[in-house]
């Protein structure tokens, strides 16, 4: 089979585009030639600096008023020079400025100090996509922090600079190991299909899968498998937009369903070539431990069970039965978690560039060790070139991004958070006095043995995109844009004889590895077409395009065992026997034609038409292509004849959405009737078995989302607020519906006619408190409040997903029993019996249904200037319930929660928690069980976090041209909750927490 295609041959293609770039540049790259325009004899040069009355400006416009072609542009220093006549007026203009009209008045130096203007953010262009449109000509929901809300964070991963700062996108963090994930959803869960609710993610006009690189076999240190998103550095991040509505994400079609997450990379700005370096070091702790039994708790504890139960000390029984010594203690959190995770980052930055070509290249370095004990290490390195060029008649453009990031991440295989938490408090010492594991006799596994089984993943990540467009008139103009991404990766995890007791003699013949080889390369390309032109006193913007797209991906699963030496574990050609676990090739092919007419009929009505038809590979003949579209309106009320000048109210708008998008996150050859290898041998010949059934009938889901939103400004824009309603229902859901197992096949992919509705009211906030010379403070707040409902489900009862979902609640429940309380005189929990049989059993009576679901969440942010310095803050809160972390029969051996001291113990007690168990007596060990699944477990986990604190202050140096800055910052500094078990942050528990980071950092630019 011929599987060419830009993977082959896209790094000759970037190539050949690259060195057209280096022969378009002309000697206009390095000097200011072009830029200023002679009019007559009485010119003069006029130099200066422009300042925001504290600090230069770079990249502001000046121009001399009616006089075409005569323009330049500040440097970074804030400097300019630009020849006049000493009668003209210079117009100087930087957006979130006021514009300022000087006179030259025959001077031939003019320093110019602009004035903030707030009214100036309804004029910020938002990237959409396909195209930009301003603030206050929006018609969709879409959400933005830029470049200044990200350097203020010591993050590594993109997704952590979003947590607290986007109305209707929850973020949540999955663990704090170094390399680790996040969970992302924007405006709740659309699907039934937990891996079918990511956003698309688009890097500077490129397609980035998110979907996971790692296997659950070797990615066993994380939450879930490792995320390609850790190759992306927040520090080359200009901004990140998220659509949201229909109206936004309509346009990507299926690819959009999920809401769709835009990045753009930091560009150069004209002016002399500029250096930045900057570096920053800090430590990370977790957040929060769990409250746990000291030595003489537990050994009371452990005493009462034994007690209770009848029973004397056993043989194994090494914490009570005075093997182990009764009197030490060990804070097993502190000794396994409580290390100090180091963080060093360096980024150094060239830009610069004329008025036609600009370019910026960064290299960036960082590494984090880990909290856990051991030398363990994340290391990542990549460097970033973005070259903006235009010719001289402004015609021609074209924009070149190019990334390339490698990852090493070497960390224990095993999270020591459960281990942490379970040790007996007066378990043995780690080490013996030479400085050897200490196995105490064999009456332990030592948990630093898991430090002999190592996870390592390699990671290797590039992506470019060259955007071209020619203006063949005002009118309209041609583009196309150009993307490859080229990832691969190497995990392994290995189980070496080391991991056990040398006492039991296991040699390197028993030791083995996993290995993971996951490359995916993909390549797209859009031609598009924009004509503009101004029809009945409005602007009429017509865009068609069109995508094709195309994915390889490609995945080698291998188990080797049986190795001559521990020394060469990684070398599988050195196992005795190797197994191929999966050996996968797909290719998703995407093709799809979109387009977007908006008319703006005298800044007051704004119609806004999107449509795409897509066409996937991941559906059968008859059902590849499907058409999405939106429209969406807005009013600008403000620009009213009978409000255009009013004192108070300086913007206003209603705008509203409906439209449709897809989804196809379904994974590749669902439709087809498949066959994979048996690892069978007959005759000398591995096998076939059939994997997969026939149904050509399944297509897309389809997403249905409705919104009406209004924003308002006063006082100039001084304070903005904006309230949204919006309502999203899913229907034809694509699942995988079991089969009897007599037909050999347990699940058919399929559509389920079941609905799911996500519904929310969205709020934002900002206001500008003051705004003099010396002194700003301005803050920003949002707030969600969100609903997801499971609508319809034909046939619910009688399905496989009857003990799963509800109708008319929430897909993430978790069903339930109810709890009584605890019987005085058996000292048992006893449970609400819904049937009335007389027993408790499953499912009849675990039917409550807890909704897991955040009920509200948002952030609040100050920012805060006083001359050279700078205070940025935020808080985050969550309003949600989760469980309590289960640790078992209190009275078995390990540790449990300290509250559970006050447990039941003689009859008529009352008591929240019933009697200690050793295990031996049934009864309490049944309602243990049906403890942790019930409603008792469920506590209030909201929190209010700050999330982030920053202060700078920009040394006041006599050299012009150079600026040094020093930072304090710091994540996760605080948190305020009322959840009893550790950090109330997370998925699923048993993973550790997220980690309270403080970081300095020095940024010198000259």
């Amino acid at each position: 089979m011929n599987y060419s295609s830009f993977y082959k041959d896209g790094k000759a293609l970037y190539c050949i585009i690259f060195s057209c770039i280096l022969l378009s540049f002309s000697s206009s790259f390095a000097g200011p030639r072009g830029r200023y325009s002679k009019f007559s004899i009485q010119e003069i040069k006029i130099q200066g600096t422009i300042t925001d009355g504290n600090s230069p400006l770079p990249g502001v416009s000046i121009a001399v008023k009616g006089r075409a072609g005569a323009a330049a542009i500040s440097d970074y220093s804030g400097q300019y020079a630009i020849t006049a006549d000493s009668g003209d007026t210079l117009v100087v203009s930087y957006i979130g400025f006021k514009k300022a009209f000087i006179p030259v008045q025959g001077r031939s130096r003019i320093d110019i100090a602009l004035q903030y203007d707030t009214t100036t953010l309804q004029e910020v262009k938002v990237n959409a996509g396909y195209y930009s449109v301003k603030e206050s000509e929006r018609t969709g929901s879409i959400a933005r922090i830029t470049s200044k809300d990200i350097e203020t964070q010591p993050v590594a991963n993109v997704l952590a600079t979003m947590q607290g700062r986007m109305a209707g996108v929850s973020v949540t963090q999955t663990t704090g190991v170094p390399g680790g994930g996040f969970d992302i959803k924007i405006r709740g869960q659309n699907s039934l299909r937990a891996n079918a609710n990511a956003p698309l993610y688009i890097i500077d006009g490129v397609p980035y899968s998110s979907e996971p690189i790692g296997s659950t076999v070797t990615s066993t240190a994380f939450q879930s498998s490792t995320s390609p998103l850790n190759s992306i550095n927040p520090d080359t991040i200009e901004s990140i937009e998220v659509l949201k509505d229909a109206d936004a994400t309509s346009i990507y079609g299926s690819r959009g369903a999920n809401g769709v997450v835009l990045i753009t990379t930091k560009r150069g700005k004209a002016g002399k070539t500029k250096f930045s370096l900057t570096s920053s070091t800090g430590a990370g702790t977790v957040t929060r431990f769990l409250k746990l039994m000291n030595t003489q708790q537990y050994l009371d504890m452990r005493r009462q069970a034994f007690a209770n139960d009848g029973i004397p000390y056993g043989a194994a029984d090494y914490d009570v039965n005075g093997t182990w010594d009764q009197n030490r203690y060990t804070d097993w959190q502190s000794e396994l978690l409580g290390g100090t995770a180091q963080l060093n980052d360096m980024q150094g930055t060239i830009s610069g560039g004329s008025s036609n070509t600009q370019f910026m290249l960064n290299g960036n370095y960082h590494s984090q060790t880990t909290v856990f004990p051991g030398d363990f290490k994340y290391l990542r390195g990549g460097g970033q070139l973005n070259i903006n060029h235009r010719s001289e008649d402004n015609k021609f453009k074209m924009i070149f991004s190019a990334g390339y990031n490698i990852q090493d991440n070497n960390l224990p295989s095993t999270d020591y958070s459960s281990l942490a938490r379970f040790l007996s408090p007066n378990a043995p010492a780690l080490y013996n006095s030479d400085g050897s594991l200490n196995w105490e006799n064999a009456t332990w596994e030592n948990p630093l043995r898991n430090n002999n089984s190592l996870f390592n993943s390699k990671t290797k990540d590039l992506i470019a995109s060259t955007l071209l467009s020619y203006e063949i008139s005002s009118s309209l103009i041609l583009k196309s844009s150009f993307g490859f991404s080229d990832l691969s990766t190497l995990e392994t995890k290995t189980n070496p004889s080391t991991l056990y007791n040398p006492i039991y003699n296991v040699t390197s013949s028993r030791s083995s590895i996993y290995s993971n080889n996951t490359d995916r390369s993909s390549w797209i390309v859009e031609p598009q077409i924009n004509w503009k032109k101004n029809i009945l006193n409005g602007n009429l913007d017509v865009l068609a395009g069109a995508t094709f797209q195309q994915q390889v991906s490609t995945t080698l699963y291998q188990y080797a065992r049986g190795f001559s030496s521990n020394s060469l574990i990684y070398n599988l050609a050195a196992a005795n026997t190797i197994s191929i676990l999966g050996n996968d090739e797909s290719k998703y092919k995407y093709q799809a034609f979109f387009g977007r007419i908006n008319y703006n009929w005298n800044q007051r009505y704004i119609i806004n038409l999107t449509a795409r038809r897509d066409g996937s590979s991941r559906f059968g003949p008859g059902n590849q292509f499907a058409v999405f579209g939106a429209a969406g309106g807005a009013w600008l009320f403000s620009n009213e004849n009978f409000l255009k000048n009013s004192s108070w109210l300086s913007f206003g708008k209603l705008r509203g959405s409906y439209g449709t998008t897809g989804n196809d996150q379904i994974g590749d050859y669902q439709f087809l009737n498949t066959f994979s290898s048996s690892g069978i041998s007959y005759n000398g010949v591995i096998g076939l078995q059939p994997s997969r059934l026939f149904n050509p009938d399944f297509g897309w889901e389809i997403n249905k989302k409705l919104e009406a939103a209004l924003e308002l400004g006063f006082l100039k824009d001084r304070i903005t607020m904006s309230a949204a309603f919006y309502q999203n229902r899913s229907s034809n859901q694509l699942v995988g519906v079991p089969l009897p197992g007599t037909t050999g096949f347990p699940t058919l992919q399929a559509n389920l006619a079941a609905t799911v509705e996500n519904e929310g009211v969205e709020l934002t906030f900002n206001t500008v408190n003051f705004n003099t010379e010396n002194f700003k403070w301005s803050t920003s707040f949002n707030f969600t409040s969100a609903r997801n409902k499971l609508l319809r489900f034909p046939g619910l009862e009688s399905s496989s997903y009857s003990q799963r979902y509800r109708i008319g609640s929430p897909l993430n429940i978790y069903l339930m029993y109810k709890l009584k309380g605890v019987n005085q005189q058996t000292g048992l929990y006893e449970y609400e019996d819904l049937n009335n049989d007389g027993n408790i059993t499953y499912p009849e009576d675990r039917q409550y249904a807890a909704d897991l679901n955040p009920k509200y969440f948002g952030g609040l942010q100050n920012q805060f200037e006083y001359k050279n310095w700078k205070l940025d803050f935020l808080f985050q809160f969550v309003k949600q319930q989760n469980q309590i972390y289960p640790m078992g029969a209190a009275g078995n051996m390990s540790n449990k929660q300290q509250r559970l001291t006050s447990s039941w113990q003689n009859p008529g007690d009352v008591s929240q928690y019933q009697i200690f168990t050793t295990g031996q007596n049934s009864a309490a060990v049944m309602s243990q069980f049906y403890y942790y699944d019930s409603d008792a477990t469920l506590t209030d986990a909201s929190f209010v976090r700050l999330k982030n604190i920053s202060v700078s202050y920009k040394l006041p140096l006599i050299l012009k041209e150079t600026n040094c800055t020093i930072m304090l910052q710091a994540q996760n500094l605080l948190t305020f909750t009322k959840y009893k078990d550790g950090d109330p942050e997370f998925v699923t528990y048993g993973y550790l927490p997220p980690l309270k980071i403080i970081s300095a950092a020095v940024q010198l630019t000259f």
